[in-house]
């Protein structure tokens, strides 16, 4: 790059509409918290016009505040779009939270977007977490490019980072990972440290100084010929081979001299392969500079490296009913296909979604069907309606900048999209479409919860439904058996960030309550049990009695109801009232209050009277019947088993077997899952896993992943199961 200097002030600055797809970029920043992506934000921000200082907006010859301490906190835990115009492309950038417990942002980002920026601090290196953001992009097949950051750290080595990145993302061609400029230093300083004070372009063979505060770009010494020489030569060689442009490569080995276009045309072919990745550095601008060091090198790989959304592949779309459908890749003129990337409440117009249009073009004002995402197991409503929307804009910060329309492959923010959520599909009312959703990290770790007060529980059911609205890595759960409202997160950061949106925005305060399991009871032998109900007290009385047999079946088996009662001991009409009551009575449980299950209950005599015996007495003996069975029997508390499986680096296999054993869990099984990693599988009790993703996350440095699934109920050891027992009877 770099024929595009000292760049275009004219046609730099805030986003508006865009008018054909080939104009449209899409690029989300992607990377560790703390690696510098917000900052970058703002400073490529800076250098495209659209604020006149860091952090502060150019609003109609008026300055706002753009990052104030709260918004940034906001924008440093969820997806972020900020739409700038370079040479003429509009550049709609996403910056996505750093914190794991925010992949749910991090995930939309990757959708919404058609190439990924990897963001790697210098003094920091490369994480776990963005390896394995990264392996998720090379699965689908998204163009990816590095940007190092904090260079004027006094331990920064760019060179050195580089081979960290090619070691870390390059697998078996470190030779697809390689910088683009090279760093150019600056005197040393006292400490030793020589700082980075502009860039040295290998394709361009031209020098970019920032020094001065402003890109002057200059020819480069002789000095500085032969390191450019042999790295230019292996990055053209890399281009070249990723690009798989055999005739260019006969070309380059004739000793052909190529020339900077080609050259940049074939970057673009092996980026957008996703088979070429390429090196760039930046810092944000000092003092009053109005160009960081890096971002104009940045913008212009974004618009001559980057694809456009004309290459992304069309989307998966069927109709609501499941037909296939199929639909041009990114074409403004065909039927309207978009999708909700992410949803937010306003609180002065109410709710916004940031939408991608894939097909079509969105106008305001029109009316669209909303298609629901079937994410019904996570509390979020399936729905397919007809909706108004309001007004189109581009955001950049708080503010909203309205659009005419968005075109296919652009990003536009929507207003008054009342039923729609994140990951919901907009399409046109005569042709309702809706795309395959993208895939939802599952959230582990659960929240129970109560309203503070009698006013708080008037609003709770509102505030929870609008909140897992907004973020579909959420799921609401309301346990019928331990009676809890359940928020299931990604992790502790996301936990306290959801009670936080529903005390601010929803104002509704909330008690978070130790999180219930649930148990089941069983019986460990066979027992009999005698329920009689005679009361007379004047008119008529109540008169039931039955004899019941108890015994344990395997796992599994819920409960049988079995009649063996001979010579009318018991009236026909009123043998399903014994069973009504003594299945009413198994799922109040018998022992700790939790549900009986895996039994046979049979029904083997009774006495009945010929005008005081009803359904309810019959209920109650029954009920009788199988808490007299109780007393005499051993019985076992239930717990649930989960299967578990751990995906782990091999350097850490070790200790997570060791941690799951002290959880009473059971290894069954390990394998080679590639990529020097290991896939753990376990079983292991509830009860002891509440907490296992924050656990494992500080275990394994953030590097694993877990996934479970409900196995089977096995009885508890009994010193816990004697110790619940104790609960429950001191607290009836």
């Amino acid at each position: 790059m770099g024929d595009k200097a000292n760049a275009h002030p004219g046609a730099a600055g805030r986003a508006t509409a865009a008018d054909h797809p080939a104009s449209v970029r899409n690029v989300v920043l992607v990377g560790h918290s703390g690696s510098g992506k917000t900052t970058l934000v703002e400073a490529l921000a800076l250098t495209a016009g659209a604020v006149n200082r860091a952090g502060r907006v150019e609003d109609g010859g008026t300055v706002s505040d753009y990052d104030e301490i709260e918004h940034r906190q906001q924008r440093s835990v969820q997806l972020s779009l900020v739409p700038v115009d370079w040479d003429g492309y509009k550049i709609n950038i996403l910056d996505t939270p750093g914190y794991a417990d925010f992949v749910g942002e991090l995930r939309a980002g990757l959708r919404a977007a058609d190439a990924a920026l990897f963001v790697v601090s210098a003094s920091d290196g490369v994480d776990g977490s963005t390896r394995m953001v990264w392996e998720e992009c090379a699965a689908v097949g998204m163009p990816r490019a590095i940007v190092i950051t904090h260079l004027e750290s006094a331990r920064a080595d760019f060179d050195e980072m580089t081979r960290t990145c090619a070691e870390a993302f390059g697998a078996d061609d470190p030779d697809a990972v390689l910088p683009l400029y090279l760093p150019l230093h600056g005197p040393q300083g006292p400490d030793g440290h020589a700082p980075v004070t502009g860039l040295i372009g290998l394709l361009s063979q031209r020098l970019f100084d920032y020094s001065s505060g402003e890109r002057k770009e200059s020819e480069p010494g002789p000095e500085q010929l032969p390191l450019i020489e042999e790295a230019r030569n292996r990055l053209i060689e890399g281009i070249i081979a990723e690009s798989e442009d055999e005739t260019l490569m006969d070309r380059y080995l004739g000793g052909e001299e190529l020339d900077f276009r080609t050259l940049v045309q074939d970057l673009e072919r092996a980026v957008a392969r996703g088979t070429f990745f390429p090196v760039l550095a930046a810092a944000p601008a000092a003092g009053g500079a109005k160009q960081g060091l890096g971002t104009v090198e940045l913008l212009e790989l974004v618009t001559g490296g980057f694809p456009t959304p004309l290459e992304r592949a069309a989307p998966t779309v069927t109709t609501p009913d499941g037909r296939a459908r199929q639909v041009k890749a990114c074409d403004p003129d065909g039927p309207l296909v978009a999708e909700v990337v992410k949803t937010a409440s306003d609180p002065y117009v109410g709710r916004v979604s940031m939408v991608r249009v894939f097909s079509g073009t969105l106008r305001p004002d029109e009316t669209v069907h909303v298609s629901g995402h079937g994410l019904a197991d996570r509390g979020h409503e399936d729905h397919d309606v007809d909706e108004r929307i309001g007004a189109l804009s581009a955001p950049f910060g708080k503010q909203q900048r309205a659009l005419t329309h968005a075109i296919a492959g652009d990003l536009a923010c929507v207003a008054k999209l009342n039923r729609a959520e994140t990951g919901d599909t907009l399409s046109s009312k005569d042709d309702p479409l809706l795309m395959a959703p993208w895939e939802m990290p599952d959230p582990l770790l659960p929240l129970a919860i109560q309203a503070h007060s009698k006013a708080d529980e008037d609003k709770l059911s509102q505030g929870l439904g609008r909140l897992v609205a907004e973020d579909p890595t959420m799921r609401l759960e309301q346990n019928q058996d331990t009676h809890q409202v359940v928020l299931w997160c990604l992790g502790e950061a996301h936990a306290d960030v959801a009670l936080e949106r529903l005390r601010s925005r929803y104002g509704v305060q909330v008690d978070v309550v130790p999180h219930k399991v649930s148990l089941r009871e069983t019986f460990a032998d066979r027992s009999a049990g005698r329920g009689r109900h005679v009361k007379q007290s004047g008119g008529h009385g109540q008169y039931a009695i039955c004899a019941i047999e108890v015994e344990p079946l395997p796992g599994g088996s819920g409960i049988e109801f079995v009649d063996k009662v001979v010579g009318g001991a018991v009236p026909r009409q009123f043998i399903p009232s014994v069973e009504k009551g003594v299945r009413a009575q198994a799922a109040r449980g018998v022992a700790a209050g939790y549900a009986l299950i895996d039994i046979r209950i049979t029904l083997l005599d009774g006495k009945a009277h010929s005008v005081d015996s009803s359904d309810a007495a019959f209920q109650t003996a029954g009920a009788l019947a199988l808490r007299e069975a109780a007393v005499d029997a051993r019985i076992h508390l239930l717990e649930p088993v989960a299967e578990v499986t751990v995906l782990v680096g091999d350097e850490y296999v070790g200790a997570v077997m060791s941690d799951l054993s002290g959880r009473r869990g059971r290894v069954v099984g390990t394998e080679q899952a590639g990529g020097n990693r290991t896939l753990v599988r376990a079983e292991v009790p509830e009860i002891e896993i509440g907490r296992y993703g924050v656990d494992l996350r500080s275990l394994s440095h953030g590097t694993a992943r877990f996934n479970r699934t409900y196995a089977r109920h096995e009885p508890m050891p009994a010193q816990l199961a004697e110790k619940i027992r104790e609960q429950a009877q001191g607290n009836p």
